[in-house]
């Protein structure tokens, strides 16, 4: 019997290879055979997933977004069982800073998506925002619930500070990206804001840590 083709596992290693290639050179400057070559398959057959490159493209924004969310994911587990809505909030901002290669290519890969999408009607049309907005919409939530909890002070404009933070994280990422900064500074950065957002830091006291038990990555 032939062997079956796991689709999904195929577009994923696509996606992977593309990824790669675009976090060593670049993503206006990949093309479809460069990706090919990188995941071992033909050109053939990567035409057979993605009929254009601007449908790869789609499936890598999708693929980078749902690495990112597993990294966020790892970092709520990480701060322990029903973790305070700072350190939820704290988890996403930190997943984004480039401070090992694979947020450091997330970072990259997701900033020139962005700048392509404002010259690339196609890629544009798609639900690129969707992402970023529901970032948005998930900090919003989290500072209103600290809000209601009485963590952050009765007049904090929940969705005014998530467009804060989430812009602030963005700018810092790309100041870590090309050297300005360490990852530590640009964590620092983030620990003041949120310092100035919740009363008292807004951790409980299990969650609390020093600068030095922080790990980064």
């Amino acid at each position: 019997m032939p062997k079956r083709v796991d689709h999904a596992e195929r577009r994923t290693q696509i996606a992977e290879a593309l990824v790669r290639v675009a976090g060593r050179r670049g993503l206006h400057a990949v093309g479809m055979r460069d990706v090919a070559a990188e995941a071992g398959v033909s050109l053939r057959l990567v035409q057979y997933y993605f009929e254009t490159k601007e449908k790869l493209l789609h499936y890598g924004l999708q693929h980078l977004t749902r690495r990112f969310e597993e990294r966020v994911a790892a970092r709520v587990r990480a701060a322990g069982d029903a973790p305070a809505p700072r350190a939820m909030i704290e988890a996403l901002l930190m997943a984004a800073l480039p401070t090992d290669e694979e947020s450091r290519v997330f970072h990259l890969l997701h900033t020139a998506y962005a700048m392509l999408a404002v010259t690339d009607q196609g890629l544009a049309a798609q639900p690129f925002i969707k992402d970023p907005d529901a970032a948005e919409h998930t900090v919003t939530e989290l500072l209103r619930q600290a809000r209601d909890a009485d963590l952050v002070a009765p007049d904090t404009d929940p969705q005014a500070e998530a467009v804060g933070l989430l812009a602030m994280s963005a700018g810092l990422g790309t100041s870590v990206l090309v050297g300005q900064r360490s990852p530590e500074s640009a964590a620092d950065v983030l620990d003041h804001h949120l310092d100035r957002i919740f009363q008292g830091g807004g951790r409980s006291a299990p969650a609390r840590r020093t600068r030095e038990s922080r790990q980064l990555p």
